[in-house]
């Protein structure tokens, strides 16, 4: 009996299993049923057909123009910095990639959907107008930028040196709208300056060092580390590392920079994405600290983003750094570039969101950005005389009581940096004489 009630058990056990498992199949198929490829492909098909039968002006239309504007629209949806792109368009970042390009010199974003300034870069036409961080373009040459792709928003604020465009702005925090009409100019600057906005890097008495970022171009690594042997050679005790407003550049280059503050092997940056392929992980490779854990801080600000972000993150979380200042913008993401099968006319090309930035304590960086050790906010007024200060002739271009007002503006953030390392190395001085202090009265008083 017991046997037979047992058998019964594990039957209705084994048959509640097997109608389970049925469920959970057929609920699995159904939804790679609905999610199939070739009926969508189907409806794709039947709709492009359909256009070029009966839409009005379908004559005008090829199939390449549809399929085109079809994936300009699907990879549109995924986010703001993955686009389709034409033959054309490929051909201009290839150019990009090699050599100089007309333009405003103004770093932008798709943010809040809204086409963003995340810096202006310092000698443009934009820095010069005084466009700053947060910046919103609603149009570009009377056009609306509403429902206008990031990557049309480039091309339209690009083009030859010497010609003009017209945008006006919106400033989300004063809610000024503001025209501008500006040239076009070629984009070439020098990556790592002195607090003059020179490359002479001297220091003052309190043996505090200071250089700026501008961009992470292919050789700011090099330019950083003349920078720290010219500093070095005055007896540096403390550096200001300078990000605000650098808009990023190269990955390479952010590690080659935490690289010359950090022991061989540290990790700096991991990459993670969908596809096992984009995993990454950087660390130092060079030849150590070469500043011997002197103290360090970085500033930043919104207008810090991407590479910024990266060496930020990185001495932050290494406790190498103090990073002082306001929130960084928070692009963190890996875009890869995918070349198409060759048409006619060229070579399409896909840039895709494949992976995101993450720092040694595997924060994410993307549309989170790096929170300051120590914050410092600054005024719209602040900010704008700080720039103008940076700017090579910038002081020299006021008259009269607008330059003697300038000369004597302060920058906060900088200020507090300084009296920060100030007050580290007098405390690190003094504090070898402090412990043998006792030690010298032990001795006297054996004798």
């Amino acid at each position: 009996m017991k046997r037979r009630l047992i058998y019964g058990v594990v039957a209705l056990a084994l048959a509640a299993n097997l109608l389970v498992g049925a469920r959970i199949y057929m609920a699995s198929a159904e939804a790679a049923e609905k999610d199939a490829a070739y009926p969508s492909l189907e409806l794709f098909t039947y709709v492009m057909e359909k256009v070029r039968k009966d839409y009005v002006d379908g004559q005008k239309l090829t199939y390449q123009d549809l399929v085109y504007a079809a994936l300009k629209g699907m990879i549109n949806t995924l986010d703001p910095h993955s686009e389709f792109m034409e033959p054309e368009k490929y051909k201009e970042l290839q150019n990009d990639t090699q050599g100089a390009f007309g333009g405003l010199g103004i770093v932008v974003a798709m943010k809040d959907n809204f086409i963003t300034v995340v810096t202006p870069m310092e000698d443009t036409p934009g820095f010069k107008a005084g466009i700053l961080s947060g910046d919103r373009i609603v149009k570009i040459n009377g056009k609306s930028t509403e429902k206008m792709s990031l990557p049309d928003a480039v091309k339209n604020l690009r083009g030859e040196p010497g010609t003009d465009v017209q945008i006006t702005l919106f400033r989300p925090s004063s809610n000024a709208m503001k025209d501008y009409k500006l040239t076009r100019a070629v984009i070439s600057i020098d990556m790592v300056k002195d607090i003059n906005g020179k490359k002479e890097f001297p220091l003052g008495d309190s043996k505090i060092g200071y250089v700026r970022l501008v961009q992470f171009g292919e050789k700011t690594s090099t330019d950083l580390e003349a920078a720290i042997q010219k500093l070095k050679a005055q007896g540096m005790q403390g550096l200001v590392l300078d990000l605000r407003w650098n808009p990023g550049g190269l990955l390479e280059q952010a590690v080659d920079v935490c690289e010359k503050f950090l022991p061989r092997g540290e990790l700096v940056v991991t990459t993670e994405g969908r596809n096992p392929s984009q995993n990454s992980v950087r660390r130092a490779m060079g030849r150590g600290d070469e500043l011997h854990k002197m103290p360090m801080v970085v500033l930043v600000n919104l207008g810090s983003a991407s590479a910024s972000e990266i060496v930020a993150g990185c001495l932050q979380d290494l406790k190498r750094a103090i990073v002082l200042g306001e929130k960084t913008f928070g692009k963190g993401s890996v875009q890869s570039i995918i070349p198409l099968a060759p048409l006619p006319d060229g070579t399409p090309a896909l840039r895709l969101t494949t992976a995101k930035y993450y720092t040694p304590s595997h924060k994410v960086i993307h549309e989170e950005g790096i929170t300051p050790d120590i914050v410092v906010p600054m005024t719209e007024e602040q900010e704008r005389q700080v720039q103008l200060k940076n700017t090579p002739g910038g002081l020299e271009s006021l008259e009269g009581k607008d330059r003697e007002r300038m000369t004597g503006t302060r920058d906060p953030q900088l200020d507090r940096a300084m009296d920060l390392l100030k007050g580290i190395t007098l405390f690190t001085h003094r504090a070898p004489a402090t412990d043998k202090q006792p030690a010298k009265a032990q001795k006297m008083a054996a004798k």
